[in-house]
């Protein structure tokens, strides 16, 4: 018998170890690359694992790719992203990539919709998908333009420099004086090009929704859509650490606009916030791979990972395929000290907090069938805190 193929996951945090365990449990072989020490490779399914000093570049990556191809054989393995400067690479060179792998990235004339926020929000408007305000002014001199009341929210057209040096997804702005100090600020990380300031919504983590989907052919070929319960950091979320899956129809149609307009293909993630002041929902974020808690997927009868596999490979799956809604996500390692921050704050229910981690579904890293990866991330947690904030 023909050997099938396996896959190759980048990046080997909670995410990865989500694809892992996914592919895994169906007998696939998976090796993980990563440049930090990851979870993943404790995990009793994965097949190997190799550890680079650096995946930040899309040369980096390439080689690491390249290198594991010498030592392995992995011809026609997929390969499944899980950080966006990765996606980038994967789409910028994939013509050259899938001379030797499979490639569910799309090409870089479609993933550069999602890469870039100012293409997001230029290409929402054009199909009527509602975002914030938002402004891209030159140079502090036009911060005039930026009209309306504080607070603003300051954040990264192309999220990955800025996030690897302050941690955070975006800054709040209370003042006009707090404006330009942080515009000042984000400018000298990522270039006054790149930073869009934005009207701040109101609201907690649960006016925060996401619509998850393999999307091929102009449809969402499954899909799941999600309520954010908390996130971490509390107000402007890196990543959520409690979500349950709902049912928002609204989602669904304005997300199959989208990535119809632009021809998307494989798995995505479509953040929006719920606007109360209006009643609209904004679309906020375009993530063209893997979530953090695409877990939640399998639980609730969606298993994303191995549905893009298997339309890879040409195995029959499972087609237009929904979460049940009422499915919930927990990653305790960012929960519990996200939820101590707000409960000292007030802003938290003690016992709505209490009822939510008593009858989650699905834990992020500990499963009763793959402990391992569970105790090498409590062992890891001062390395994570300091590398990326957990």
């Amino acid at each position: 018998m023909t050997r099938a193929p396996g896959a190759i996951v980048i990046g080997g945090d909670h995410q990865g170890l989500g694809i892992v365990r996914s592919l895994g449990r169906r007998g696939i072989e998976v090796v993980v690359i990563d440049d930090e020490h990851s979870i993943s490779r404790h995990s009793k399914y994965v097949t190997g694992s190799h550890r680079f000093r650096e995946l930040r570049t899309e040369e980096q990556t390439l080689a690491a790719l390249y290198a594991v191809a010498k030592r392995r054989d992995v011809e026609g393995w997929v390969i499944y992203p899980t950080r966006d400067e990765t996606v980038a690479a994967l789409a910028r060179h994939r013509s050259r990539l899938l001379e030797h792998f499979r490639v569910p990235t799309p090409d870089w004339p479609v993933t550069r919709w999602a890469w870039d926020k100012r293409n997001t929000y230029a290409r929402a408007a054009e199909v009527g998908i509602p975002v914030p305000r938002t402004w891209n002014i030159a140079s502090e001199d036009e911060l005039d333009a930026v009209d309306g009341e504080p607070p603003y929210v300051i954040k990264p057209a192309i999220k990955e420099h800025f996030i690897y040096a302050t941690k955070c997804k975006a800054w709040r702005a209370d003042t006009r004086e707090e404006l330009a100090l942080r515009f000042r600020e984000a400018a000298e990380l990522v270039g006054t090009e790149e930073v869009v300031i934005q009207e701040f919504i109101p609201g907690g983590s649960d006016s925060q929704l996401a619509y998850c989907a393999f999307f091929k052919g102009g449809t969402a070929r499954a899909s799941m859509t999600v309520r954010y319960v908390r996130q971490h950091p509390a107000e402007f979320g890196r990543a959520s650490t409690y979500v349950c899956t709902a049912d928002v129809p609204e989602l669904e149609e304005m997300s199959l606009r989208f990535l119809s307009s632009i021809g998307y293909y494989g798995l995505v993630e479509l953040e929006y916030r719920h606007d109360r002041r209006d009643g609209t929902t904004k679309l906020l974020d375009v993530n063209a791979r893997t979530w953090s808690y695409h877990s939640l997927g399998q639980r609730a009868g969606v298993d994303f990972p191995y549905l893009v596999y298997a339309d890879q490979i040409g195995l029959p799956a499972p087609s237009d395929v929904e979460a049940r809604p009422g499915i919930s996500w927990i990653r305790l390692a960012t929960d519990l000290p996200t939820a101590a921050i707000e409960l000292t704050r007030r802003r938290l229910d003690v016992r709505a907090y209490l009822r939510s981690v008593r009858v989650f579904d699905v834990e992020s890293v500990f499963m009763p069938d793959d402990l391992r990866p569970g105790f090498a991330e409590l062992a890891l947690l001062p390395y994570l805190a300091i590398k990326r904030g957990i």
